[in-house]
C-alpha cells in the first residue's frame, strides 16, 4: 500500500466536483441466507470478512484503503490491497455489502465506497452486534458520503500518527440545549491523553456542496448553543472539546473562516482551528492545524505547532 506521505495528489479525492453523482456498483438480484451460511460453513467467508463487516458498520461509508489501514490498526494482516479487494468483492457478490463510486464531468472516481447491505445487518445481528443500518442510509447524497470519508481519513491519521491517541467516536451525538436538538459532528471525535490529562477534538467536515455557506452557519449556531451552555458531562464530554474544521483545501479554510466571521458566530469558550484533507497525509500531524489571527486589522492564516500531535 502506498504510504500517505507518498501520495502526490493536489486535490483531495473527497472534495466536491461539479455535476458529481454516485453510481451503484453492487450486485442486483437475490441471494438467500442459506447460500451465505453455506459459504461460511465451507470457509469462503471467514473471521476477516466479519472484521471487515464490523468496520463498515462502524464507519457507515468507507473506502478499501481506509479498511486496509483500520484492519492493520486492529492487528489483522490483510496481506495486500488486492487480497482485501478480493474479499470485498466476495462480500458484495453475496449482498452482505454494497458498493458505489462517484462520477463527474472529470470522469469516473478512482476509489469505491463500501456500505452495508441487508444480509450484512442480519449477520451482525446474529452475532449480537448492534447494527442500526436501514436501506435508506445508502440513499444519502454525495456530500454526506464525502464528509464521512474525509472524517474517516482524519480519524485514521490520528490513530496512526499521534502517540497521545486514546480513543475515537465516529458519529458523536451533541446536544444543543436551547434549540432542543441533537446533532452530530460530521467528522467524528478523537480523545488524546498524555500524562493522565485528556483533550478531545471534534472534527466538523465542510464540503463545497450547494448552499454550503448556509448549512455551515446553521450548524455553527448549534455548536454555539452547545458550547455556550456547556457543563461537564454534557454529551459525554468531561471538558470542552476543541472544534476543528476539516476543509477541502487551503483556500477553502479561508472561505470557511470568512463565512463564520460574516455571520458573527463567535464561540468565546474555544479557538477555531482549521485543517484540510491533504494535510492528514503529512508524516506527522504536529503542523497540520491552522488558526486565523487578526494582524494590523486583517486576518492572517498561521500554522499552529502542537507537539501533542507528534509521535
Amino acid at each position: 500500500m502506498v504510504e500517505d506521505n507518498q501520495i502526490k495528489a493536489e486535490v483531495s479525492p473527497f472534495a466536491i466536483r461539479e455535476g458529481e453523482i454516485k453510481t451503484f456498483d453492487g450486485k442486483d438480484g437475490y441471494v438467500s441466507m442459506n447460500q451465505i451460511v453455506h459459504k461460511i460453513n465451507i470457509g469462503h467467508i471467514t473471521d476477516i470478512h466479519f472484521a471487515i463487516l464490523e468496520l463498515v458498520n462502524q464507519f457507515e461509508f468507507i473506502t478499501s484503503r481506509q479498511l486496509y489501514q483500520m484492519l492493520e490498526i486492529k492487528g489483522i494482516d490483510p496481506k495486500s490491497q488486492d487480497k482485501l479487494n478480493n474479499k470485498l468483492d466476495a462480500l458484495v457478490k453475496s449482498k452482505i455489502l454494497t458498493r458505489y463510486y462517484f462520477t463527474s464531468d472529470e470522469g469516473k472516481g478512482i476509489y469505491r465506497i463500501y456500505c452495508m447491505e441487508k444480509m450484512g445487518k442480519y449477520l451482525l445481528t446474529s452475532k449480537e452486534i448492534e447494527c442500526k443500518w436501514q436501506p435508506s442510509d445508502n440513499t444519502k447524497p454525495v456530500a454526506m458520503m464525502k464528509k464521512r470519508l474525509a472524517g474517516n481519513q482524519t480519524i485514521i491519521a490520528y490513530l496512526r500518527k499521534v502517540k497521545a491517541f486514546d480513543e475515537f467516536i465516529v458519529k458523536p451525538a451533541i446536544n444543543a440545549k436551547i434549540a432542543g436538538k441533537t446533532f452530530k459532528a460530521s467528522g467524528g471525535c478523537v480523545k488524546l491523553t498524555k500524562n493522565n490529562r485528556s483533550i478531545q477534538f471534534l472534527f466538523e467536515v465542510i464540503r463545497r456542496e450547494p448552499e454550503w455557506e448556509k448549512k455551515l452557519i446553521d450548524k455553527m449556531r448549534l455548536y454555539q448553543d452547545f458550547y455556550g451552555n456547556f457543563v461537564p458531562g454534557d454529551s459525554g464530554f468531561h471538558s470542552l472539546p476543541q472544534l476543528i474544521f476539516v476543509c477541502e483545501d487551503e483556500k477553502h479554510m479561508a472561505e470557511t473562516f470568512r463565512e463564520i466571521v460574516k455571520a458573527q458566530i463567535e464561540i468565546p469558550q474555544i479557538q477555531y482551528y482549521f485543517t484540510t484533507d491533504l494535510r492528514q497525509n503529512e508524516e506527522t500531524l504536529e503542523n497540520t492545524l491552522v488558526q486565523f489571527k487578526l494582524v494590523d486589522g486583517k486576518y492572517k492564516m498561521e500554522n499552529i505547532e502542537l507537539k501533542l500531535l507528534g509521535m
